[in-house]
C-alpha cells in the first residue's frame, strides 16, 4: 500500500512539474510577441531583421525537437526538462543584453532549444504517466501553456507601459525558468512497473513514422503551428500598424488570443473522446480559417475575431499529438519528436515567412500568409478524416 501511494504522489508531483513546465513554455515563448515592436524600434531593424531572429529561434526548436524526442528513450524524460530550462533561463539573459542582430539571432537559437526540448520532454511525461487519459491530460498540460502565453502579453504590456525596457521584461522572466530547473532536480521520477527501456527499432521506425498517414499528420501541425506562431509573433505589430491600435489595446488583444486557446482547451478536454479526434479537429480548423480571414481584411471593428480565433486553435495542437501516440506505441519519444520537428519547421516557416512577405508586400499582406497555412492544414485534416471513416466503414463490415 505504502509502494502504491508513493507512486501516486510522485505521478501527481510531476505532472505538476509538467504543468509548470508549460506554463514555462508558453510564458517565454509569447513575450516577443509584446517586445518585438518595441525591440525593432530601439535597435532600428526592419522586418526582415526580425524575421531573420524569429528565424534561429525556431531552427532552435526544430533541432532540439529532433535530438529530444531519441534522447528522452535513451536517457529519461526528467533530464530533459532539466536542459530545456538550463537554455531557456541562459537564452533570456544572454537576449535581455546583447544588441547585435547575429547575437540577438544566436540567443534565441538558445531559448530555441530550451522551447523544442520543452515541448517534447513535458507531452513524452504526461504520455508516459498517464497512458489511459492522455488525451485529456495532454489537452490540460496545453492548458498551462495557455494560461502563460496569456500572462506573457499582459506582464510584458504593463512593464513596457511602466517605462521599463524590454530587456528587463526577459530578466525578470528569467526566474520562472530557474523555478523549473530546481523543481525537476528535487522531484523524482516516478518508475512504473514492469517497464522496460524502450530500445530504439529505426527499421520499425522508419516504416510507421513515414507512413502516408503520418506524412499527413506531419503537415498537418507544421502548418497548424505556422498559423499559430505567426499569430503570436506579429499580431501586436499588425494591430498597431494596420488596424491602428495602441500598445495597450494590442497587447490585450494578443492576450484574448491566448486566453482564448486557454479556454478552449480546458471545454475541448470535457468532450473530445466523445466527437473524436480528427472530427474536432476538422471543424475547429474551418471555424479558425473563417475567423481569421474575416479579422484580417474585414473592417477595424471585426479585427476582434482575430484574438477570438484561438478558441478553436486551442484543441488541435494536444490533439493530434493525442491521435498520433495512440497510433504508435513502440519508439513513441522518437515518433512524437518527430512530430514535433514538423511543428518546429512551422514555427520557423511562420514567423521568418509573414516577415519576409510583410517586408515586400506591406503588414496586411504579409499577415494573411496565416490563411494560406490553415488552409493546407484543412486539407491534410479533411484526407485524414476520410482515411479514418474508411477504416471505420471497413471495421464494421468485417463485425
Amino acid at each position: 500500500m505504502d509502494v502504491k501511494e508513493n507512486s501516486a504522489k510522485l505521478i501527481k508531483i510531476v505532472t505538476l512539474g509538467a504543468f509548470f513546465s508549460f506554463f514555462l513554455f508558453g510564458f517565454s515563448d509569447n513575450l516577443k510577441g509584446a517586445t518585438f515592436p518595441v525591440l525593432l524600434d530601439d535597435l532600428n531593424f526592419n522586418y526582415a531583421n526580425g524575421g531573420t531572429i524569429l528565424l534561429l529561434s525556431y531552427l532552435g526548436f526544430l533541432i532540439a525537437t529532433l535530438i529530444t524526442g531519441p534522447l528522452a528513450d535513451i536517457a529519461g524524460k526528467k533530464l530533459i526538462i532539466l536542459l530545456a530550462s538550463a537554455f531557456l533561463m541562459v537564452g533570456m539573459l544572454g537576449y535581455s543584453v546583447v544588441s547585435e542582430l547575429w547575437s540577438l539571432a544566436l540567443t534565441m537559437f538558445i531559448m530555441g532549444l530550451g522551447l523544442g526540448a520543452l515541448e517534447v520532454g513535458a507531452n513524452l511525461i504526461i504520455v508516459d504517466i498517464h497512458p489511459e487519459d492522455k488525451a485529456r491530460y495532454l489537452n490540460l498540460l496545453a492548458f498551462f501553456h495557455g494560461i502563460g502565453s496569456m500572462i506573457a502579453p499582459l506582464y510584458a504590456g504593463q512593464m513596457l507601459v511602466m517605462g521599463f525596457s524590454w530587456r528587463r521584461v526577459y530578466q525578470f522572466g528569467a526566474g520562472i525558468a530557474l523555478f523549473v530547473l530546481i523543481y525537476f532536480l528535487l522531484a523524482k521520477y516516478p518508475r512504473k512497473s514492469g517497464a522496460s527501456t524502450n530500445k530504439l527499432n529505426f527499421k520499425n521506425l522508419g516504416k510507421s513514422a513515414f507512413s502516408r498517414e503520418m506524412i499527413l499528420f506531419f503537415i498537418s501541425i507544421a502548418a497548424y503551428v505556422a498559423a499559430e506562431i505567426g499569430i503570436g509573433a506579429w499580431l501586436v505589430e499588425f494591430l498597431q500598424k494596420i488596424k491602428l491600435q495602441s500598445v495597450g489595446q494590442s497587447t490585450f488583444y494578443l492576450a484574448l488570443f491566448f486566453g482564448s486557446i486557454t479556454a478552449g482547451r480546458f471545454i475541448g478536454s470535457l468532450f473530445l473522446s466523445r466527437v473524436g479526434y480528427i472530427k474536432s479537429m476538422l471543424y475547429a480548423g474551418v471555424s479558425a480559417l473563417f475567423f481569421v480571414g474575416i479579422g484580417i481584411f474585414a473592417s477595424t471593428e471585426l479585427a476582434i475575431l482575430l484574438p477570438l480565433s484561438g478558441f478553436f486553435f486551442s484543441i488541435i495542437f494536444p490533439t493530434l499529438t493525442a491521435a498520433v501516440s495512440d497510433i504508435h506505441e513502440e519508439n513513441q519519444g522518437a515518433v512524437l519528436g518527430l512530430l514535433f520537428t514538423f511543428a518546429g519547421l512551422g514555427g520557423v516557416l511562420g514567423s521568418w515567412s509573414i516577415g519576409l512577405f510583410s517586408n515586400w508586400f506591406g503588414m496586411q499582406l504579409g499577415f494573411g500568409v496565416i490563411l494560406i497555412f490553415l488552409f493546407i492544414m484543412n486539407l491534410c485534416l479533411i484526407l485524414l478524416f476520410k482515411k479514418d471513416r474508411k477504416s471505420n466503414e471497413k471495421a464494421y463490415a468485417l463485425t
